[in-house]
């Protein structure tokens, strides 16, 4: 008789502007109960990490939600005490905008961008494009050949030491925001880890979802349905790989 799996609390945060979040929040959950010993707490903010001493894993899929400063101590606690944290998409963005210049990244919350790893500047309009496994041999990615996601290509700024797992490449211009050129010729992580303490931090930027009624108070109906990256096989297995790592039980 095999041992029974050890109870995994974990904690999902998803919430946000502009993405359809109760989709996204659904297909996480269905890839939680994947795991009938994982017990997942779902909050709209982080205020819900005040409870993270009690918290195996820590799992994110925001869009202009950010920490305030007590906040981001309780996270960065949790992730040097040895705490493992998945964080999707989003988590990395605040936007502000400016009529007539487009959408720029706010000077808001730098300690928390700077815990992840990274913060979100702009993307280029969605299309198709290739992401090529950067470290085949890693066990978060291994076996998986580069894909085509048709998702927002994040480009950002980089903080501290990360190991990149997936990237994508990108040299072109990006209408609409502030930051527009992005020339430098430079791959783009779409996967990466990020050491701090004993822990470590898991970002992975695919993951766009977006419906009708998103978009407000900009608009009050968007035409385009939009499902990024979750249709595809690729961005599922690396979800649940992710979640493995996250709770301690796939190491990487």
């Amino acid at each position: 008789m095999s041992a029974r799996p050890a109870i995994r609390d974990g904690l999902l945060i998803c919430s946000g502007k502009y993405h359809h979040i109760d989709f996204a929040r659904l297909e996480l959950l269905a890839l939680f109960q994947e795991h009938p010993h994982h017990r997942i707490r779902v909050e709209a903010d982080y205020r819900g990490v005040e409870a993270l001493e009690a918290t195996d894993y820590l799992v994110t899929y925001t869009c202009e939600v950010v920490p305030n400063e007590a906040e981001t101590m309780a996270l960065e606690r949790f992730v040097a005490a040895g705490g493992r944290w998945l964080a999707l998409h989003g988590t990395n963005s605040a936007l502000g905008y400016r009529k007539g210049e487009g959408w720029y990244a706010r000077d808001a919350a730098q300690p928390f961008m700077e815990l992840v790893g990274s913060q979100f500047q702009a993307h280029p309009p969605i299309a198709p494009y290739p992401v090529h496994v950067t470290q085949p041999l890693h066990p978060l990615v291994a076996g998986i050949e580069r894909f085509e996601a048709q998702d927002e290509l994040y480009l950002c700024d980089f903080f501290g030491e990360y190991e990149v797992l997936l990237h994508a490449e990108f040299n072109g211009e990006t209408p609409g925001f502030v930051r527009s050129d992005w020339t430098d010729g430079a791959k783009r992580p779409v996967m990466y880890l990020k050491r701090h303490g004993e822990g470590e931090i898991l970002y992975f930027n695919l993951g766009h979802a977006r419906g009708h009624y998103d978009m407000r108070p900009l608009m009050d109906y968007y035409e385009t349905i939009e499902r990024g990256s979750w249709p595809k096989p690729e961005f599922q297995e690396l979800l649940r790989r992710g979640i493995r790592w996250a709770a301690g039980e796939l190491n990487g």
